[in-house]
């Protein structure tokens, strides 16, 4: 049996020297190939589209092109993005996500970390960074709680029960391998769940199926939990 293809990946950094210290990490990994280096989103998006990386490795403040125009410019391509970014509260956070990002990173992120981000991306699944998370539950929790009453199933009215049990844990920031646990179920099976629940909703990450199971009353004000480590 031929060994799997390695996860080719493109590097845009503004950053001469974290390109390449993104580069040497990266290679040092198994199955992952860097195939360029883009220093501004113009290039960036130029490269994804001449090279069709898997992934494209994505900063958000870069000059003329930013990484969140990139990134839109990229959507619908066959590359998915992961961005990178030095502040989790930052403005260009959120911009990245409604831009199609499929994942988010902070640079501090250990190399193991950002090594197993890739890989899930490039798999298909959705990466944030906890800090993040934490974030966007927070601007979900401080927004006022629909009344019960007044509550709007809309799309969560096509999930199974068991399908909403999957999402209400992942929503209180539960990882796959918990919800699992919680719910006396095969890991693969809250996947197989997860994938099913982002297709009735038209969600493409977490976030947003999150974001929906808040604003249609799935989910009430849970503080003091935190989130998961954000892959779905």
């Amino acid at each position: 049996m031929s060994a799997p293809a390695p996860v080719r990946v493109l590097i845009a950094d503004d950053d001469p020297l974290l390109r390449a210290g993104l580069a040497v990490v990266l290679e040092t990994a198994d199955r992952i190939e860097v195939v360029g280096q883009a220093g501004d989103g113009l290039r960036a998006v130029e490269l994804a589209r001449a090279l069709r990386p898997d992934v494209v490795l994505m900063d958000v403040r870069m000059p003329g092109c930013d990484g969140v125009e990139a990134t839109r410019r990229l959507a619908g391509s066959p590359s998915r993005v992961l961005v990178l970014t030095t502040f989790h509260h930052d403005a260009y956070v959120w911009g990245a996500l409604r831009a199609g990002a499929a994942g988010l990173l902070l640079k501090r992120a250990s190399p193991e970390r950002l090594i197993d981000a890739v890989h899930a991306v490039a798999a298909g699944e959705a990466v944030l960074d906890p800090a993040v998370t934490r974030d966007l539950l927070g601007h979900l929790l401080a927004a006022p709680a629909p009344e019960p009453a007044a509550a709007d199933p809309g799309p969560l009215a096509a999930l199974t029960v068991r399908e909403r049990e999957v999402l209400r844990l992942a929503a209180e920031g539960h990882p796959n391998e918990e919800i699992a646990a919680l719910l006396h179920l095969a890991e693969s099976t809250v996947k197989t769940h997860v994938k099913r629940i982002l297709g009735k909703l038209g969600a493409r990450d977490r976030s947003q199926a999150v974001a929906a199971a808040y604003r249609h009353g799935l989910m009430g004000p849970q503080p003091g939990r935190p989130p998961g480590p954000g892959i779905l």
